[in-house]
């Protein structure tokens, strides 16, 4: 679930303490950067842990969770996060050390080390925050799941995304509840089988992603363009309707419960402070409150 507690939770708090990635803010826009060059930021147990607990502390300080435009202070809170990487590569996938040495690991142990892999994607998917993500290279794998988990996604010319497990003998089973979201059923079936290499043509035409810049030097305005126009939309709406996509994925009542919840969700938030502001202001022909940039939360 998407839920978050302590909402006193200030910009000015310490950020997380990493090697392998950091985090850049400004504003309400948090940018996360993986930063394993070497290894062109494959997935090892540090690199995984260290973007989850980045993934945590922006979530808990988003407008979303808090439900307030700025802290106390009044720094704002955060509405939109960045996730790119240092170097020719997005992510080369899971550290295939780490998955070689599961052949002498306990199966409680392997199984530690994919649950800390799902807690991250999920973390990523669930994130209250609309995310973007900044994919150059390759994204195989574990990397592929990470695009997965992203709202949305801007490639380059050179962009190549692999659900490379099956080409090991393995499977892409913890990234494929992301994968299969993302692309639906069929083409989760064939990318997954045949496990090759798609290009950046390709996976705008199947959803995988959703612009291609015209270089990896051009991430930068591309990622502004969407930051700017997601800057109009009420913040909170922006969280709710991710978990009203949540609500739609995993419903298991009937089609007419889901109707009547749909009508309950609907007349909560006209009813709520945001959607009375966003009408209001739409009447009024001004802006609302979380568009202008010095608006009060």
């Amino acid at each position: 679930t998407m839920e978050y507690s302590g909402c006193n939770q200030m910009m000015t708090d310490t950020t997380p303490d990493c090697s392998m990635c950091r985090l850049d803010i400004d504003g309400p826009n948090a940018t996360i950067i993986m930063d394993r060059v070497d290894s062109y930021n494959a997935l090892n147990i540090q690199l995984i842990s260290e973007i989850t607990e980045l993934l945590d502390w922006t979530a808990q300080r988003s407008v979303g969770v808090t439900g307030s435009l700025r802290d106390s202070s009044g720094s704002e809170y955060l509405r939109v996060l960045i996730l790119r990487s240092s170097g020719k590569h997005f992510c080369a996938g899971a550290d295939i050390n780490m998955m070689r040495d599961a052949g002498s690991k306990t199966p409680e142990e392997n199984r530690a080390d994919s649950a800390r892999l799902d807690r991250l994607f999920h973390t990523l998917w669930a994130h209250p925050c609309f995310t973007i993500g900044c994919v150059q290279g390759v994204a195989l794998g574990g990397g592929a799941g990470l695009v997965s988990c992203l709202d949305h996604v801007i490639a380059e010319p050179n962009t190549r995304i692999a659900l490379s497990e099956t080409k090991l003998g393995i499977l892409p089973a913890v990234i494929g509840p992301y994968v299969y979201r993302k692309v639906g059923s069929a083409e989760f079936r064939r990318l997954s089988m045949i496990a090759s290499r798609v290009g950046a043509e390709e996976a705008l035409r199947i959803g995988l992603v959703n612009s291609i810049a015209d270089s990896a030097g051009d991430f930068d305005s591309a990622a502004r363009a969407v930051f700017d126009d997601l800057m109009s939309s009420g913040p909170m709406a922006v969280t709710e309707a991710k978990r009203l996509t949540e609500k739609l994925d995993t419903w298991t009542g009937s089609f007419e419960e889901l109707r009547q919840w749909t009508l309950d969700k609907t007349s909560e938030m006209r009813g709520s402070r945001e959607g009375q502001e966003g009408l209001s202001s739409f009447l009024e022909r001004r802006p609302p409150d979380w568009a202008s940039r010095n608006g009060e939360g």
